[in-house]
């Protein structure tokens, strides 16, 4: 494991390193500030832009070799599994790691990657926010390091680098728990190896409106190889809903969730929920209960699931990284893309205080092509507006 390495811990990162590896040699620099230089472009891999197994001599070629730290939850192991097999159909070499499995994973996985790391040439990690990727990080010096998407995080990262703030995921609390000050350290140190130096440069290769911090550059995922792949897709009548973990991770209530869901539903003659891989299974049964919807557990990430087809003419999302990526993924194709405003009375007392404006600014920076649904608080339940 040397040249290039990257690590993943979720289906959206994996998807991304493969978007990478396709554009690298010709990727667009859209942000640098300081007129700090890109770095040096290390040979792209030869990426087929077919669905078929890579050659013998494609693998050969190739010097980026993606390593899962491979979560528990079983959905996105799944989706893990089948994109690992797509990278390896690419030409790429996968290293399925079970990083947290058992009380001495953490140990063998450091000790098993702490060489690699070392002499690593570039690092490409997809969540800046994981207190593994952290620790792993203080391992190591790279010369070159990317951060690929893994959701809307990358654009508060972005924000938190440029402002020389400590790493916090925008839905936490503000104060620190036990277990993020035992980790504070980790966080500190990490937060220094993502910083660009005379010795390392620091790349954000990203689908969403990030503004560069200095020194750091942004380089423009436009999900080429997407496209070049997949597609283009059977259109459905009506439309295809999108869902949110946002209900999970403590942000928006349960019940105005649930009855927003069946609104949008009616309103624009849904017939399919395509879930989140982290929302719950009472909450994916109640929905389909009460709305009628068809509850789909995507294999793969939504950009594929749609590219692939069959999709609806209209996909409503709330605010979460689709609304920026498959007006991407689905361009030329005539599905359009709309995205629903969380009102400030959704949120729940334990929400971030950051949580209202982090989730407008995702909404208010969507594509142009994306169409913006608001609401109207009334009584005794929340009206709809669509524009």
């Amino acid at each position: 494991m040397t040249g290039q390495l990257a690590f993943v811990e979720s289906p959206v990162q994996l998807l991304n390193v493969l978007e990478w590896a396709h554009t690298q040699s010709t990727a667009p620099v859209v942000g640098t500030t300081d007129g700090a230089p890109a770095g040096p472009r290390l040979p792209a891999p030869r990426v087929p832009t077919s669905a078929a197994p890579a050659t013998d001599g494609a693998t050969d070629a190739t010097t980026l070799t993606v390593v899962v730290l491979s979560p528990t939850d079983p959905m996105s192991r799944g989706q893990l599994r089948r994109m690992a097999q797509l990278a390896r159909d690419q030409g790429l070499t996968v290293h399925w790691q079970e990083a947290r499995n058992g009380r001495g994973a953490l140990v063998r996985t450091l000790r098993e990657l702490a060489r690699p790391l070392r002499s690593a040439e570039r690092v490409i990690i997809g969540d800046p926010f994981s207190r593994y990727v952290q620790l792993l990080l203080t391992l190591f010096a790279p010369r070159h390091l990317t951060v690929v998407d893994d959701g809307t995080a990358t654009m508060e990262f972005a924000a938190q680098l440029g402002r020389g703030e400590r790493l916090v995921r925008w839905h936490r609390k503000g104060s620190l728990g036990p277990r993020e000050l035992v980790l504070a350290p980790v966080t500190t140190l990490a937060r220094r190896k993502l910083a660009p130096t005379r010795g390392r440069t620091v790349e954000i290769f990203t689908s969403l409106p990030v503004e560069a911090p200095p020194g750091v550059t942004v380089t423009e995922n436009a999900y080429a190889w997407t496209r070049d792949t997949f597609g283009p897709p059977l259109l459905t009548g009506g439309a295809d809903l999108v869902g949110t973990s946002l209900v999970e991770t403590g942000v928006v209530d349960a019940d105005h969730y649930a009855r927003v869901v069946s609104e949008l539903a009616r309103a624009h003659g849904a017939t399919r929920y395509f879930a989140h891989r982290r929302e719950s299974a009472e909450k994916l049964h109640r929905i389909a209960v009460e709305t009628g919807l068809q509850v789909v557990r995507p294999e793969l990430p939504l950009e594929l699931i749609a590219r692939r087809g069959p999709i609806g003419r209209t996909v409503v999302s709330f605010p979460s990284t689709v609304v920026h990526t498959l007006p991407l993924a689905l361009a030329g194709t005539g599905v359009k893309v709309a995205v629903i405003d969380i009102a400030p009375e959704w949120l729940r007392a334990t929400a971030s205080p950051r949580a209202q404006g982090f989730l407008s600014g995702i909404t208010g920076t969507a594509a142009h092509e994306v169409d913006r649904l608001t609401t109207r608080a009334t009584h005794p339940a929340d009206r709809l507006e669509f524009g």
